[in-house]
């Protein structure tokens, strides 16, 4: 698979505080890429600099070989870790609204996950429960066909049931040769349907591997491996 997001001594700095340091890393289409590390280890900083939402301090960082911009947002699909739709819409203006403004956008399938879940596209997003108002958000990104889909924290706040549909979401509806990177902290969750992970701690990339190696150097889960590395 070619190369899809590389990062070259990569660095962020906010005032006296560094995010990040000196990351460098190279991904390949085709894989599901856990991003992991505990609070303030600059998994949402990483975000934000694939997504041209930040810019490095030092070093470079490109999608598909292009640096983040106005290119890039046309084949990266995002999910910030909060919601980002306007409460007075309807999940079909919504919709519509993605189907305008991204070409990749595949509405029929937006239109028929709405339907399985039982969400009136009619409905404005206001009457909806938080869980369903999450899913709406994670359907409106899968519904892209994308190289790259960034996924933060998309399981944070549910329930196990909600968890579970949008893992299955998740890796039934991206394109095959693209990649998704999901950050998250409950790796049990979502160990099984990944192929690779990126350790982040204190803003240093500590580890890259595929799930296969670390249990078979290791000789446990992704899960336990976390919970060994970054033991208080």
């Amino acid at each position: 698979m070619a190369e899809i997001l590389r990062c070259e001594h990569l660095t962020k700095c906010y005032h006296n505080t560094t995010a990040l340091e000196d990351v460098s890393f190279t991904l390949q289409g085709g894989k599901i890429i856990g991003l992991l590390g505990p609070n303030g280890s600059g998994k949402t900083t990483l975000i934000k600099l694939i997504n041209g939402l930040l810019t490095p301090t030092s070093g470079g960082i490109f999608v598909d070989g292009n640096k983040p911009g106005a290119e890039t947002k046309k084949i990266v699909a995002y999910l910030p870790d909060n919601s980002f739709l306007n409460n007075w819409m309807t999940a079909k203006q919504i919709v519509e609204l993605f189907d305008d403004f991204y070409a990749d956008f595949r509405p029929e399938l937006a239109f028929e996950m709405l339907k399985n879940l039982g969400i009136n596209p009619d409905q404005k997003l206001k009457t909806l429960s938080k869980g369903n108002k999450e899913k709406v958000c994670l359907i409106l990104v899968m519904s892209r066909n994308a190289m790259l889909y960034v996924l933060d924290e998309p399981i944070a706040a549910v329930d196990p049931a909600t968890r579970d549909y949008i893992i299955s979401t998740i890796l039934n509806n991206y394109n095959k040769d693209s990649s998704v990177i999901i950050s998250t902290h409950l790796i049990s969750d979502v160990e099984q349907i990944l192929d690779e992970v990126l350790f982040l701690k204190n803003g240093r990339l500590i580890m890259q591997k595929t799930v296969d190696d670390i249990r078979e150097e290791n000789g446990k889960s992704v899960d336990a491996l976390f919970r060994e590395v970054f033991r208080w």
